[in-house]
């Protein structure tokens, strides 16, 4: 099968019995496709690597811009009016300055949608590789604005950092999760897919830590504080050119037949002449691409829009990425230094507290690495969500009374620290990669980039709806949340079929009636959900 004279007629042949999987006869992430005694691909140098890369380079500094702001916001807000009187002869009152750094921080989100757009652009365009490098120098623009800004007295170049690392946020989230489960075999798609959240955890905790004091929190060290990350993208950026592009993507969407098992040759390790089950799968995604394509090759955002057959997907994929955002995560964070330091803590002491949240974030990540491969997406993800609405509506509760009560800030504290925990175990990781298992290679990048963008404007509009919320209702700002979680809960419930060990091909025939097509019933002929 390695031979070139059969690399070209890879499209053209007609499929054998028995070379696509059986939807009667379902595989598991630990028995996948065992037909195959020669070769059962497993963890590879290039696989590994590839995580490493664009976990260290692309995916924390999402999590690390998305924190970074909180301790040196008072500075920064200084620094705001400074540049603004200096070059404009204007001296802002407190509600102009405070409008000022709603832009300077939602700007981050408008280019994280921007982002989640364009996503699917370059990914089918330049491929997976070559946009998640042009994702790097992005991310190199936006440091060189932040390391520069103070210097050049420039509010704006403080902006339009903000804006480039929003923009890189976006783009990360959109293609990272896609590249990695395209270069993972079916049994390792969860822990590879695990990769880009556990990035965006650990650089959320970074970003915490080094806000500290002793560290990068002094009062005229933000310009090094913001744009420290950059390290780690430059020490990343050699390693992504050495990366193998999808062969998927190349199989797929370029028809590079050649390049695609020379690709996959590499990532794996092994010759072709033993990646039967590899290039039969790749047949199977290429005959489901023809079958569905219509002709029309490129698959826009308002394409699969449009589709019937992807509409139940879309709405999967969409709702568990705004969902997790809508969940009250960032509202849980926001009030975490208040509930610590009611209980009991000094200032110090929450600040390390709340990195202890972070910490907990960060250890679930690691934990689902095991997990997802052996409990499945589904339970998961489902227990994540029902423990997450019962543990808000706990919080709002003990909130309510924490005043009154002398051990309820405690109680608080712990309903914190468990909901981001129980937080970390679906809802946070699953979203995130769950479009690249439910969409085929075609379809996929259009999926990508609208659950990305469901997610940004899932942050985007509890970010500016929160304050209101929190003057408005107060604790019960979290009841809020706990019913919209309770909802997304009935519906994943419903309608979301077990993944593992399932191909986007597979999934997709699940679920292309849409409502009517009962994935859940179905389902049951695939094995247990």
């Amino acid at each position: 099968m390695g031979e070139p004279g059969e690399r070209q007629t890879l499209f053209a042949k007609p499929a054998p019995h028995g070379i696509y999987p059986d939807l009667s006869q379902p595989v598991t992430e630990h028995q996948h496709l065992t037909e195959s005694h020669e070769y059962k691909p497993g963890w590879s140098f290039y696989l590994v690597l590839a995580g490493v890369a664009t976990t260290l380079g692309s995916s924390l500094p999402v999590g690390f811009n998305i924190g970074v702001v909180n301790t040196p916001a008072d500075l920064l807000k200084s620094f705001c009016n400074e540049s603004i009187s200096a070059h404009y002869g204007l001296e802002l009152d407190e509600g102009w300055l405070n409008v000022l750094w709603a832009a300077v921080v939602s700007i981050f989100i408008v280019g994280g949608c921007t982002g989640s757009i364009l996503g699917a652009v370059l990914a089918d365009r330049f491929g997976r590789k070559k946009a998640t490098i042009a994702i790097s120098g992005l991310w190199v623009a936006g440091a060189l604005m932040f390391g520069f800004c103070r210097a050049a007295n420039s509010v704006e170049m403080l902006i339009l950092g903000r804006l480039l690392v929003g923009l890189s946020g976006g783009l990360t989230t959109s293609i990272v999760p896609m590249y990695l489960t395209e270069l993972a075999p079916l049994a390792l798609t969860g822990a590879m897919g695990v990769a880009c959240p556990m990035g965006v955890n650990v650089g959320v905790l970074v970003g915490q830590v080094m806000g500290l004091k002793f560290l990068l929190g002094g009062a005229n060290d933000w310009p090094y504080l913001l744009s420290v990350y950059v390290l780690l993208v430059i020490f990343c950026l050699p390693l992504l050119f050495i990366l193998p592009e999808s062969p998927k993507y190349l199989f797929v969407v370029k028809r590079d037949e050649e390049g695609a098992l020379r690709e996959l040759s590499r990532l794996r390790g092994v010759s072709t002449s033993v990646l039967n089950e590899d290039i039969d799968m790749l047949r199977e995604e290429a005959r489901a691409s023809n079958a569905s394509a219509g002709g029309e090759q490129h698959w826009s955002m308002i394409r699969v829009l449009k589709d019937p057959r992807l509409r139940l997907p879309l709405l999967l994929a969409c709702s568990m990425q705004a969902g997790q955002q809508t969940s009250g995560i960032n509202a849980v964070f926001y009030y975490s230094q208040t509930i610590f330091k009611q209980a009991g803590l000094d200032e110090a002491q929450s600040q390390y507290a709340t990195i202890a949240c972070g910490f907990i974030n960060v250890c679930t990540a690691l934990l689902m690495l095991w997990l997802l491969p052996r409990a499945g997406r589904r339970p998961l993800l489902l227990g994540s969500i029902l423990a997450a609405a019962a543990i808000l509506a706990g919080l709002a509760a003990s909130m309510k009374f924490m005043a009154v009560v002398s051990w309820m800030p405690y109680v608080c504290m712990a309903a914190v620290l468990g909901y981001v925990l129980v937080y970390g175990f679906g809802l946070g990781p699953i979203p995130y990669f769950i479009a690249s298992e439910i969409f085929e290679v075609g379809p996929r990048p259009a999926g990508m980039a609208w659950g990305s963008l469901a997610n940004w404007g899932g942050n985007f509009v509890v970010g500016m709806s929160f304050p209101t919320m929190r003057d408005c209702l107060g604790p019960y700002s979290f009841i809020v949340f706990a019913v919209i979680t309770a909802m997304l809960f009935v519906f994943q419930k419903l309608y979301f079929p077990e993944t593992r060990g399932k191909t986007p091909t597979q999934i997709t025939q699940l679920c292309s009636r849409g409502f009517r097509s009962k994935p859940l019933r179905s389902a049951t002929a695939l094995g247990p959900v």
